[in-house]
């Protein structure tokens, strides 16, 4: 009966001849009602709090703390971090073997420390969860060595670049993009309507009620700085050229598998001003990957309010992921665009435009039986997309491009 009523109430927005049948429900439900039937932390209230949406399908949509996704930045430079995808009962230990998986460093020669503001230095016990709501408050999380020295020198510093590998390289771009599709739909199909309510109504700094949609927007912005980032740590021309072909085809393989998402991220990664300004890597790039690029680009395209994306996007069929930072770009146009309140009565055509805007969420998370994406899965490539080396220091981007390519 309880779930019965949680899909009266669903429904009574597109219905709202179901208002006073809703009503007698609730009265029913209250006098059917016992002490034994209800949870003890429930028992206090009364049945219509017990059973409202906002309290109940909120929580059953969103994960539990220990199935829940998050992603834990490790700075493992003074100007770069290690975005590593994980659980929130991630341990000291585990984030070390990461960080010597991804970095190619002796896990025996490094510690994990909190750094604080002060530049005072925390260090962890093996055995510690790296992961915790009140580290961030307090300073950023590290690798160092037991010296307290970093593991890695500025990246300005070229001989430490010129030794790197490009792992990227070696791996398929189809499998790049499947995991890439994979992770973000795992993200994506976590994320409940509401949240993007209370993110773009509410914008409560650190709330719950948005935990899942963060951690999307994150994972957009970062794998944005991820392709910046590999561009311009990459210090030979031609594995340069490789990587732009690499990442013009990941691009074009993540809008195939409708995320949307992964693929604006890697279109304005590559249109950012340090890598689009690399004219030798560039010119070097044959022409079928520029023409590619160019018409990945138009999707990308604002005029018209984004038409082209939007046209594009209403063709593909579900389940899809959607560029998120647009969504609530449209919600937040019709918040703040139009008044909640007209002279003391509801602006209901405001919340109808909000609702059906939001509404989109669901149909795009709806999976179809013989839509899955399939990839080879394996450590290399776990370790290329979910843990990912960042520069986060828009000096040192730039000081690397001109490194690269010096302006004539």
């Amino acid at each position: 009966m309880k779930t019965l009523y949680r899909c009266v109430l669903e429904d009574l927005y597109e219905f709202p001849t179901l208002e006073k049948d809703l009503k007698e429900f609730q009265k029913l439900l209250r006098r059917r009602h016992t002490v034994d039937d209800c949870p003890p932390t429930q028992k206090s209230k009364p049945m219509h709090q017990q059973l409202s949406l906002k309290e109940n399908c909120l929580q059953l949509r969103t994960p539990q703390c220990e199935t829940r996704e998050v992603i834990c930045c490790v700075y493992v430079s003074a100007d770069s971090y290690l975005s590593v995808h994980t659980h929130p009962s991630l341990e000291a230990h585990e984030l070390l073997r990461i960080v010597r998986l991804k970095m190619d460093r002796s896990e025996d020669d490094m510690v994990l420390a909190v750094v604080s503001h002060t530049g005072e230095r925390r260090m962890l016990q093996p055995s510690d969860c790296v992961y915790s709501e009140s580290l961030t408050p307090q300073g950023r999380l590290v690798v160092c060595r037991r010296d307290l020295a970093e593991i890695l020198p500025p990246l300005t510093d070229g001989a430490e670049l010129s030794r790197r590998p490009v792992r990227l390289l070696g791996i398929n771009t189809w499998d790049v993009a499947a995991a890439l599709t994979h992770l973000d739909w795992s993200l994506f199909k976590s994320i409940h309507e509401q949240e993007l309510v209370y993110y773009t109504l509410r914008r409560i700094p650190g709330g719950g009620h948005t935990a899942a949609l963060s951690v999307l927007l994150q994972r957009c912005n970062e794998v944005q700085q991820w392709v910046m980032s590999e561009v311009l740590m990459c210090t030979s021309l031609n594995k340069r050229v490789q990587l732009l072909k690499k990442f013009i085809k990941i691009a074009a393989h993540c809008k195939a598998q409708r995320n949307l998402n992964s693929a604006f991220a890697i279109i304005m990664g590559l249109n950012t001003a340090a890598v689009s300004r690399l004219n030798q890597t560039w010119e070097k790039c044959p022409g079928k990957f520029k023409k590619l690029f160019a018409e990945l680009e138009l999707i990308t395209d604002p005029s018209l309010n984004h038409k082209a994306y939007r046209e594009a996007f209403k063709r593909m069929k579900p389940p899809k992921i959607p560029f998120m930072p647009l969504l609530l770009k449209d919600i937040t146009f019709i918040h703040e665009g139009n008044k909640t309140f007209h002279d003391n009565l509801v602006n209901f055509e405001k919340l109808h435009m909000i609702a059906d805007t939001v509404r989109m969420i669901r149909h795009c998370q709806s999976d179809q039986t013989g839509n899955e994406v399939i990839g080879v899965d394996s450590a290399e490539l776990r370790a290329s997309v979910h843990y990912l080396h960042i520069i986060d220091n828009q000096q040192t981007l730039f000081e690397l491009s001109h490194k690269l390519e010096p302006r004539a």
